[in-house]
């Protein structure tokens, strides 16, 4: 519904490319496995978690290249068709993933208020990005920076952001009161958006900023469950106007 629209123009668009790509999508299932084992066992032995989840590995429409589902406990799909075989890619997406479901999992376990999460704010996302950009550092934590936002093999992406943070997050604050939420997620969050700065997933770089600001403020755990506290939003809005 949310990562892969379901149209015969996709479909169509689709297998034209399958073909193509059948070697790399064989490859990838070949490797993701054993990274798919190592990162969850990773996860279990740092925060004492498990995963009553399914882990969908799907040849897609060519839409997101991985996602957690919307739910409080939810399952991971990765797209194979959109994946990189590289062993070091594979393992910065797979513990992305995982650190999405394990912020969920601790947050559960600790017993937050659900009803107190807005799952449509983008305050929310950057959050929830930023919990996963951490999480997966722990997880795996001997990838390139760079890695951590994104696999591919050049780090201008986070160079850039570095560079720039400033003014990406006076422009995201300026979107956050401007925009509708279709819009600020297609520009900050989406890997097809990125028009303003011409690099896509800026929010991510934020998010991870403000979540370590957590950390270091609050401490680990109580970071990834501030996101069921009355004042959450407030606490993202005063960072995002600092």
């Amino acid at each position: 519904m949310y990562h892969c629209k379901d149209t015969e123009e996709r479909h169509s668009q689709s297998i034209s490319k399958y073909e193509h790509d059948f070697d790399n999508i064989r490859l990838v299932r070949s490797n993701i496995v054993s990274i798919i084992e190592r990162v969850e066992l990773s996860y279990k032995e740092r925060y004492d978690v498990d995963f009553p989840i399914e882990v969908d590995l799907l040849i897609g429409g060519y839409g997101s290249n991985a996602y957690t589902y919307r739910e409080i406990i939810p399952n991971i799909s990765f797209a194979l068709e959109k994946l990189s075989p590289e062993m070091n890619h594979l393992e910065y997406i797979v513990a992305h993933e995982f650190g999405h479901a394990t912020h969920h999992i601790i947050s559960d376990k600790k017993k937050i208020d659900w009803t107190k999460v807005d799952w449509n704010s983008p305050l929310t996302w950057l959050n929830q990005e930023g919990a996963a950009t951490y999480l997966s550092r722990q997880a795996a934590p001997n990838l390139l920076p760079h890695q951590y936002f994104s696999y591919d093999e050049e780090a201008e992406w986070l160079l850039f952001a570095e560079e720039n943070y400033e003014e990406i997050k006076d422009a995201f604050r300026e979107d956050y009161q401007q925009l509708n939420i279709n819009e600020l997620f297609f520009e900050w969050f989406s890997i097809n958006g990125g028009e303003r700065f011409k690099h896509t997933r800026l929010a991510y770089f934020l998010g991870a900023d403000f979540f370590q600001k957590q950390v270091d403020s609050l401490g680990e755990i109580e970071a990834v469950i501030a996101w069921g506290r009355d004042d959450f939003k407030q606490m993202v809005e005063e960072w995002l106007n600092e």
